[in-house]
């Protein structure tokens, strides 16, 4: 193997989700046996101030490569930057599509964070356009690159559980929104696309869509979309945001073989917890799974939090089987956002322009079963946001 092809990042924000891709980044790939690619942050752009972006990249990249990193004050110098090859978009999904719009108008590949747009009509312009350009498009959903996940994944198409029929998966988070939330909030304002449904009730439904849609065959697929039987949303008091989420969905044809219906329940809340056990010191035993995978032959239980999972149980119906318990571990003390970064830039390398893992049909559908969640809920985000025109011109700040 030759040298390991290098991937120049640019960067578009300085908040939490950003500072967190970019230490993953640039932790030395080998560590997770890793050597046909090597990742470098060219540029980061700041939508606030080029002292924002001077600080990232002082705190943040710097102390990690000695290859020179540019800042910038505004997203519009980062997007014409000649050494940026893909640009990582993580700023608040209501500024999802705006962003992207501007990255693929400038003819650049892009890695956007979930949710990947407000609705399913924006997310469908963004794919259009990157075909229509030739430019590589990633939603960030970093979980589904997870070891974890994959060997979830094939448990599932090895049949190792027989067919699946139903899935539960829960994110819910245990927090008190009149204290934990200022209106101001991106959990909570509305001109921020708040709530739980886009923030956390798309990792219950990624949960469900990678154990029960994507392990089909890819050209049965599209026989199997999923009908939303009925969704049902408690408005958080102060701004109308949705505080809690359930979602019933009816697959047509059960995975791995397509054998009968299937069914799911995915739920999302603020106030409740998916597993108040959780970091209770020597408690492991009363810990509760929050993605439940139930199968013919079994069942596949995943212990949250469900966006970073590090254990997952095989229980098998045969009460002469054993049970199999698995934990994992991120490689080199990571978060876990290297796998993503990684995918895409080997689709990038290879000139793909979409990941297999995510592609771009399966991100539009959960885009639609949300977005039929709030219509049956009732949630509207202001017109601004909503809007599938660009350039459109979005004030609200996290």
């Amino acid at each position: 193997m030759g040298s390991p092809k290098e991937i120049h990042w640019g960067i578009m924000a300085t908040g939490w989700i950003a500072q967190t891709f970019v230490k993953d980044l640039l932790v030395d790939p080998t560590t997770r046996n890793v050597k046909d690619i090597r990742h470098v942050v060219t540029a980061v752009a700041s939508s606030s101030s080029l002292s924002s972006a001077e600080k990232f990249v002082s705190n943040f990249v710097s102390p990690s490569q000695s290859t020179k990193c540019t800042p910038y004050g505004s997203y519009e110098e980062l997007v014409k930057d000649p050494a940026v090859d893909i640009i990582y978009i993580g700023s608040p999904h209501s500024h999802h599509y705006q962003n992207a719009m501007l990255c693929l108008s400038h003819n650049k590949p892009v890695l956007c964070e979930k949710a990947l747009t407000v609705n399913a009509a924006q997310a469908k312009i963004l794919y259009k356009t990157a075909k229509e350009k030739n430019l590589f498009f990633m939603e960030a959903v970093w979980t589904r690159y997870f070891p974890l996940s994959q060997t979830i994944r094939k448990h599932i198409t090895d049949n190792d559980i027989g067919e699946v029929l139903r899935v539960v998966s829960d994110l819910s988070i245990g927090a008190v929104p009149e204290k934990d939330f200022d209106l101001g909030h991106r959990m909570v304002n509305l001109d921020l696309a708040g709530g739980a449904l886009l923030d956390l009730g798309v990792y219950a439904l990624t949960w469900v869509f990678q154990s029960m849609y994507h392990t089909l065959p890819p050209q049965v697929r599209e026989q199997s979309r999923p009908k939303v039987i009925g969704a049902a949303m408690t408005p958080e008091p102060r701004t109308g945001a949705d505080e809690s989420t359930l979602i019933l969905l009816e697959f047509p044809k059960s995975t791995p073989a397509g054998k009968t219906k299937a069914h799911a329940v995915a739920t999302t809340a603020m106030r409740v917890s998916d597993d108040p056990a959780r970091g209770h010191d020597g408690k492991e035993d009363v810990e509760v799974p929050a993605v439940r995978i139930e199968g013919e032959k079994g069942e596949i239980q995943v212990y949250g939090p469900i966006y970073r999972p590090m254990r997952y149980r095989l229980v098998p119906k045969d009460k002469n089987a054993e049970i199999l318990d698995r934990k994992f571990e991120f490689e080199g003390g990571c978060h876990g956002m290297m796998y993503e970064a990684d995918a895409a830039a080997r689709c990038l390398i290879a000139g793909e322009l979409e990941s297999e893992t995510l592609p771009w049909a399966e991100s539009t559908l959960i885009m639609e079963v949300m977005d039929e969640a709030r219509k049956q809920g009732g949630l509207v985000y202001p017109d601004a946001i909503e809007s599938t025109g660009y350039p459109v011109k979005l004030t609200a700040k996290a």
